[in-house]
């Protein structure tokens, strides 16, 4: 008799089976089975063995047995995920088991490997330690400048055991597994290689999802570019792979070290910071070029300013950023002045090709036409990477290709190349990065701007090669922290600033932060018992609720039961909600 979670996260409960004799010799704690219930066969993991149903009641039989699935210790850290999220236990065992089935795990009997290393107490805290082998404590920040994508730090740890290799998106972990077999390591690469890391004596490499992967002798735990928006999931559950990694790391009792080029605050608030030379992490940063446009008329040169074209036509493949997509997103008449709306529900128009407006609100479509004074030119107050493409085409007379999130990583570029953030990481290599308009980066309305501006900055100067390439900005605010921080090569100021910051306005991590919503939100806020100290600010669509502590306020969402309908709990996102208009 066992005990059956079905893959059914609205159900979030386990039910008691009958297992064949000639099933029960091919199964195990996280085998996957199907099971009927409720009329139908499902899905479901094993995750009790011989246990005692009620008195009187009589078991159905587990239908088949089709594969292996978590182990015992990654059941429990699912459950553990679970509630540090506010999910369900089904979301997470579906992480960590495999896409393919997996009929049986080959073990590698007489396998010798070093022992996983006993740390010593755990530290916390922002402190600076010196250039000591991160390996060598329980948990550990190490700043690496751009250009080191933390290929040393990881062959280091292989040398402890099997060690788990956390990358932030599913190429950077190819070329990762890549050279580490290249290097002589044994490398399983997450997810397509489940079954040879179930079995053990190898190196695990993946992107986000192999926090879950499976690893019976886990040595030592690296997660690579920790501060990357990669790393954690946006919609709900909003977990993030460097909590799930030092999680499992303090449950193995193995070394965990995070590299990273501008260290996160909660990576900080909970490892001790390490630092390479102060040499070595300058030369690491790019040149950066500065560009001042305080006292340019930018309704008459427009985002492409002068200077900007000696360093557009120069030879080399140059990458240009803007975070704006279509043509135009804000235009204005050339006649009367006004910003041109949606008649239906007043939103902002833009140009979704010539003599085309639609309303990114509503949706609708009408020809490019003021409406108030009936003009046929528009000018452009904010434009797009469509728009921009046509212009830097004639600028450098050549063509210019745009790039997206769904530009295929091996289709060929033209010399100059524009497009979102996702050109900086669509892009194998360049001589030059241009931001057109880093200033929406900056005075974004979001709590994690500078850490994420930075972070762009970065990224760039992995791509220019450090000082090989240099970094052109287009800013009114030339003096701003960030971009101080990137021209010196020290983000420890920014850190620091932004530390202070996130304390007075109780922002992550110096608080938690619950966002709920969807349409059983309201149901569920409704049932919900804030413990002592929470703040509840209600937003658009959705509630906020704040604390400074987590684990009382993550019990109490765990027990309030789900109304019927869809619930959208985040914990401590990326972005928060903006409050609501008055009245």
């Amino acid at each position: 008799m066992v005990s059956v979670l079905p893959d059914l996260p609205a159900v979030d409960r386990t039910f008691d089976y009958l297992l064949s004799p000639q099933l029960a010799r091919g199964a195990a704690i996280g085998s996957i089975v199907r099971v009927p219930l409720a009329g139908r066969v499902v899905r479901g993991w094993i995750v009790g063995w011989d246990v005692q149903p009620p008195a009187g009641v009589r078991l159905s039989e587990i239908r088949k047995l089709t594969g292996a699935g978590p182990s015992q210790e990654m059941i429990e850290l699912c459950r553990w995920a679970a509630w540090r999220w506010g999910s369900r236990h089904a979301i997470f065992l579906r992480m960590a088991s495999p896409d393919r089935v997996v009929g049986s795990i080959a073990q590698r009997p007489g396998q010798e490997r070093p022992g996983p290393q006993r740390p010593g107490p755990e530290r916390s805290g922002p402190e600076r330690s010196g250039p000591a082998d991160p390996l060598m404590s329980p948990r550990s920040v190490l700043r690496l400048p751009p250009v080191d994508d933390g290929f040393e730090v990881a062959l280091r740890a292989t040398r402890h055991g099997d060690a788990l290799i956390i990358c932030p998106s599913v190429r950077s972990a190819t070329s990762m597994a890549r050279r580490l077999r290249s290097a002589g390591v044994r490398t399983a690469l997450h997810p397509d290689d489940w079954g040879r890391a179930a079995a053990g004596g190898v190196t695990v490499v993946g992107p986000r999802s192999a926090a879950f992967a499976p690893m019976p002798s886990l040595a030592a735990v690296v997660v690579v570019d920790e501060h990357d928006e990669a790393l954690q999931a946006e919609g709900s559950p909003t977990w993030h792979a460097r909590e799930v990694a030092l999680e499992r790391a303090r449950r193995a009792r193995v070394p965990a070290v995070m590299t990273s080029a501008i260290p996160s605050l909660e990576a900080l608030s909970r490892s001790p910071l390490q630092l390479v030379d102060r040499r070595t992490e300058r030369l690491g940063w790019p040149a950066m070029i500065v560009i001042d446009r305080r006292d340019e008329d930018l309704g008459r040169t427009g985002l492409l300013s002068e200077r900007l074209v000696p360093l557009l036509r120069e030879p080399g493949h140059v990458v240009c950023v803007l975070n704006t997509v279509g043509r135009a997103r804000l235009l204005a008449c050339g006649s009367c002045g006004t910003v041109e709306r949606c008649e239906r529900c007043d939103a902002a128009v833009s140009q979704i090709e010539p003599g085309r407006l639609r309303c990114r609100r509503c949706g609708l479509e009408r020809p490019e036409v003021c409406q108030s004074c009936g003009s046929t030119t528009l000018r452009l107050l904010r434009q797009g990477v469509s728009r921009v493409a046509e212009e830097l085409s004639a600028l450098v007379g050549e063509p210019v290709n745009e790039i997206s999130h769904r530009t295929p990583f091996d289709q060929p570029a033209s010399r100059v190349v524009v497009g979102t953030e996702a050109a900086l990481h669509r892009s194998d290599r360049a001589d030059r990065v241009i931001f057109l308009e880093f200033d929406q980066e900056l005075l974004a309305p979001r709590y994690r701007a500078s850490e994420q501006a930075l972070g762009l900055l970065a990224r760039a100067g992995r791509l220019v090669g450090g000082r090989r390439g240099s970094v052109v900005v287009q800013t009114r605010h030339p003096d701003h922290p960030v971009l101080r921080a990137a021209a010196t090569g020290d983000p420890g100021p920014v850190t620091e600033a932004e530390d202070l910051l996130r304390r007075e306005l109780d922002l992550p991590p110096a608080a938690t932060l619950a966002v709920i919503g969807g349409p059983a939100g309201p149901g569920f806020l409704e049932a919900l018992v804030l413990p002592d100290g929470c703040v509840r600010l209600e937003m658009a669509t959705q509630s906020v609720v704040t604390t400074h502590d987590r684990p009382a306020l993550l019990d109490a969402l765990a027990a309030t039961p789900r109304p019927p309908g869809r619930l959208r709990l985040q914990i401590d996102p990326l972005r928060i909600p903006q409050p609501s208009p008055p009245g």
